[in-house]
C-alpha cells in the first residue's frame, strides 16, 4: 500500500467514525444530545428495558413523569424489570429546572441537565432483586417529590432492600389518642408499659434496630387527670439485651422514677405516683447512656389534665420529633446501626416525627376537614435538637406554651419553639382544604426525613385563598 493510499484509508475512516457518531447523536435526539455517567453498574451493552421519564410540576411538587408505554402520564411511576435485565431510564428535562436521576443502590447518577428538551440516560445491570429508590439529588428535590421505586422481580442472588418488607411498622398512630376525661373525678389508674427492642422500617429500604415503649416511636400516649393515682409498671421483655427504665417528667419524685425502674430482661419494675401538676410532659428511658436509649426510640408523653378537662375540639393528634444517630449516612439502604459518637458531636442523620421518615406522610398522614379544629400534642424526644414546631399554610390560634395548660395560650403564633425534653400544645381552626405540611423550621431539616402531612378536605374557600 502506497503512502497516498495509507492516508485515503485514513480519511475515510474519520469521515465514517464522524458521521456514525453524528448520527447516533441525532438518532438518540429529537432533543439536545444525551449523555451518560459511566460509573457503578453504568453497562454497555443494549437494554433489554427502555422507560422515559420527563420532569415536570404537579400540584406544587417537582415530579417525574412517565412518557410512554404503561406508565404514560404516571408521577413517579413504579419501573418493574426481571433480575438480570439491562435496564435504561431515559430522562427528559421537561420544566427548564436543573434535574438528574440516581439510582444508588446500583451504582448510576445521570448527569444533570436544565435546559427544557435536554435528555440525559443510565444503563444498568439489575443484578439484585428487590425494592430500590430512584430520585433527583438535587438539593431538595427528592424531599419535594421526584422519588420513586424500581421493582426487580427474581428469587436469585442478594435481595436489596426486600428486608423492609418483613421489619416491623413502628410509626406511632398520631390518633391512637385516649378519649378526653371531661373533668370526671380523680381516681386510681393502671398503666403497665413494655420495653421492646426490634428492627423497624426507618424508611423504604431502609431499618434499624428501634428500642421502644411498646413497640412503637414514640411510646403509647398516656391520659390522666390532674390529682389521680397512678400506677405504672414498666416490663423489659425477655428477648431483650438491654436494661431499660422510665423517667416521667409528670412525676414528683427521685429521677422521676427512672432510678427505681431500672429493669434487666425478662424483669418488671412498679412505681406509684400522684399527678399533682396538670400539663402535657415528656417520658423517655433513663437507662445509661439516657441519650443512646432516647434516640433509639424510648420517649413518649403523658398527658395531666386539668381538673377541669380541655376545651373541646373536633380531632387530636400525637406528634413527636426526634433525631437518629447512624453510621450509615442518611439515604444508604439496609440495616443502619446507632454511632455513639454522632450522638455526642450532635451529629444527626435524620430527623424524624412519629420514629421514621414516612410515618406521617406515607403511613399515618393526619386527616381533618374544614370547619374543624384540631389540637397537636407536640413533643420533642430529642435527645439532643430542639424544634421550631411550624405547620405550612397556618397559623395556630392558640398555643399553650411549654405545654402550661393552666396558662392562658399565646394567640396567632406561626412558629413555636420546643426543647428536647419539652412539649408544647397547639389548637388552631381549618379553613381552606388542601396539604399542610408539619416540619421543624430549622428547614433543612426536611432533607434529612422532617415531614408530615395535614390533609384536610372540603369545599374550596375562594374568599380566603383563590389561586389564579
Amino acid at each position: 500500500m502506497t503512502n497516498n493510499q495509507r492516508l485515503t484509508l485514513i480519511v475515510i475512516t474519520i469521515i465514517t467514525a464522524f458521521v456514525i457518531y453524528g448520527m447516533t447523536s441525532f438518532i438518540d435526539g429529537g432533543y439536545n444530545q444525551a449523555v451518560e455517567l459511566a460509573s457503578g453498574h453504568m453497562v454497555d451493552s443494549a437494554p433489554d428495558v427502555i422507560f422515559e421519564l420527563k420532569t415536570g410540576l404537579q400540584g406544587g411538587r417537582m415530579v417525574y413523569i412517565g412518557v410512554a408505554g404503561d406508565i404514560a402520564g404516571v408521577i413517579n411511576p413504579t419501573l418493574v424489570v426481571d433480575q438480570g435485565d439491562v435496564a435504561q431510564i431515559i430522562l427528559v428535562n421537561g420544566d427548564s429546572m436543573e434535574h438528574d436521576i440516581s439510582v444508588p443502590d446500583f451504582g448510576v447518577t445521570s448527569p444533570r441537565i436544565s435546559a427544557k428538551g435536554e435528555v440525559a440516560k443510565i444503563t444498568f445491570h439489575t443484578d439484585q432483586a428487590g425494592s430500590f429508590a430512584y430520585f433527583c439529588t438535587m438539593p431538595g428535590h427528592r424531599q419535594g417529590g421526584m422519588e420513586g421505586q424500581l421493582i426487580v422481580n427474581g428469587t436469585g442472588g442478594h435481595h436489596g432492600n426486600t428486608q423492609p418488607m418483613t421489619a416491623a411498622r413502628i410509626a406511632a398512630d398520631p390518633t391512637d389518642i385516649p378519649p378526653p376525661l371531661n373533668g370526671r373525678p380523680a381516681k386510681s389508674v393502671k398503666i403497665e408499659l413494655t420495653a421492646v427492642e426490634l428492627e423497624g422500617n426507618l424508611a423504604s429500604g431502609e431499618t434499624y434496630t428501634y428500642w421502644t415503649f411498646n413497640g412503637q416511636v414514640p411510646g403509647p400516649f398516656l391520659r390522666v387527670r390532674q390529682g389521680d393515682t397512678v400506677e405504672l409498671t414498666l416490663k423489659n421483655d425477655n428477648s431483650n439485651h438491654m436494661a431499660h427504665s422510665i423517667d416521667l417528667h409528670a412525676v414528683t419524685g427521685p429521677h422521676g422514677g427512672g432510678m427505681a425502674t431500672q429493669t434487666p430482661p425478662g424483669e418488671f419494675r412498679t412505681i406509684t405516683f400522684k399527678a399533682i401538676k396538670p400539663g402535657l410532659y415528656v417520658y423517655h428511658c433513663a437507662t445509661p447512656s439516657v441519650g443512646q436509649h432516647i434516640a433509639n426510640g424510648m420517649y413518649g408523653m403523658i398527658l395531666v389534665e386539668p381538673a377541669d378537662g380541655l376545651p373541646k375540639v373536633d380531632r387530636e393528634f400525637y406528634v413527636m420529633q426526634g433525631e437518629m444517630y447512624t453510621v450509615k449516612p442518611f439515604g444508604a439502604k439496609g440495616l443502619h446501626e446507632y454511632s455513639h459518637d454522632k450522638m455526642l458531636a450532635a451529629t444527626p442523620e435524620y430527623f424524624v416525627l412519629n420514629g421514621s421518615v414516612d410515618a406521617l406522610t406515607d403511613i399515618y398522614p393526619l386527616k381533618a376537614a374544614v370547619g374543624e379544629t384540631v389540637r397537636i400534642f407536640f413533643g420533642v424526644g430529642g435527645p439532643n435538637m430542639a424544634s421550631s414546631f411550624h405547620v405550612i399554610g397556618e397559623m395556630f390560634d392558640r398555643v399553650y406554651s411549654q405545654a402550661a395548660l393552666t396558662s392562658s395560650p399565646l394567640t396567632n403564633v406561626q412558629t413555636t419553639l420546643v426543647p428536647p425534653g419539652g412539649a408544647t400544645v397547639v389548637e388552631f381552626a381549618l379553613e381552606v382544604p388542601g396539604r399542610y405540611m408539619l416540619v421543624d423550621h430549622a428547614i433543612s431539616r426536611t432533607e434529612k426525613g422532617l415531614m408530615g402531612f395535614l390533609d384536610v378536605e372540603g369545599e374550596q374557600q375562594p374568599d380566603i385563598f383563590y389561586v389564579h
